[in-house]
């Protein structure tokens, strides 16, 4: 109905009609309540317009129309909050079998990178009828992924991940923007998303030029830097075992219990000694300004692998592993 209308974009996500659906509510209802008003204001001056010996009632009280100019409203704002409060905790919780890409924002470009290895400028593809979790942060300010199609925008920020996802239903190409102002150059950070049959997609990977998936960089730098001195498989490590932490619950020294999620492991690294494990000591450096925005990203994915039953890691997972 509005493929050809310039402003509404063709709906190309799982998730874009129940968006759509919400904002045209939300739209007539807007236009109801105008219209109302405005028809009362005018019958209203027209009714009781000035004319000698003409005056309007004076109503000193009712409780029925009280309640009611109450109830109704609440009612109304109760569904937009419940309806609305739904669609964001779906946009909000991918799912858990989602496929992962990383993307790093800086000024003025997107940087993607899949877990298979393939690396992206500006540009992502992506399957047809597959969940896609996109892992963000910036390197340089705040940036904020938009792509119409799919009806998700979620900002990106600087020192932290954050996370939305799509499900594609349609394939082509969809437009890509930063819409958080970002500099001189904000209006020139844009990009596409390439949506392609399953075959095609499969084809486009074959045919992309990698050194190895994203896990595996994890895991040749988390050698480099001498990370399995400390974090062994077994129980003789100085640090935590990592094998199956990530997405478990862990326990803290102040007696807090944190979920090992990609912030979490982020925060490991950088900072440490912010959250200590029950059982350990600090001893762990920082690596502050010693890993790039990209190494992270490829540190966080090797430990995320880490808790995947084909990654292949040496030793059996402990029960209740810790970071």
């Amino acid at each position: 109905m509005f493929d050809n209308f310039p402003l509404w974009p063709v709906p190309a996500s799982s998730g874009a009609g129940n968006v759509d659906a919400l904002f045209i509510f939300l739209v007539l209802l807007a236009g109801f309540m105008s219209l109302a008003i405005f028809t009362m204001i005018v019958m209203f001056a027209l009714k009781y317009r000035y004319r000698p010996g003409h005056k309007a009632e004076q109503i000193e009280g009712s409780v029925p129309l009280e309640v009611t100019w109450s109830a109704v409203p609440l009612a109304i704002f109760m569904v937009i909050f419940v309806w609305g409060a739904i669609l964001y905790f779906r946009e909000r919780t991918p799912p858990r079998e989602a496929d992962a890409v990383y993307v790093v924002a800086k000024q003025w470009m997107w940087k993607l990178e899949h877990e298979q290895g393939q690396k992206e400028i500006n540009e992502l593809h992506v399957p047809v009828g597959r969940d896609i979790k996109l892992v963000m942060t910036s390197q340089d300010v705040i940036h904020s992924f938009y792509v119409p199609a799919f009806r998700i925008k979620q900002d990106v920020l600087p020192g932290r991940y954050t996370t939305v996802w799509f499900h594609p239903t349609r394939p082509g190409v969809y437009h890509l923007f930063c819409a958080e102002y970002c500099g001189t150059a904000h209006s020139g950070m844009i990009g596409q998303v390439v949506v392609l049959e399953p075959a095609q997609y499969q084809a486009w990977l074959a045919g992309g030029i990698t050194s190895g998936s994203l896990a595996a960089s994890g895991q040749s730098l988390f050698q480099q830097l001498g990370c399995p001195t400390c974090h062994r498989s077994d129980v003789q490590g100085r640090g935590p075992n990592l094998v199956g932490v990530f997405g478990k619950p862990v326990e803290l020294e102040d007696g807090r219990t944190v979920t090992a999620d990609e912030n979490y492991i982020r925060e490991s690294i950088l900072s440490p000694n912010a959250k200590i494990v029950s059982g350990f000591k600090p001893i762990m450096p920082t690596f502050q300004g010693l890993v790039s925005e990209d190494q992270l990203t490829a540190l966080v994915a090797y430990i995320k692998s880490l808790s995947q039953p084909s990654s292949g890691a040496a030793g059996p997972a402990t029960p209740a592993p810790r970071i």
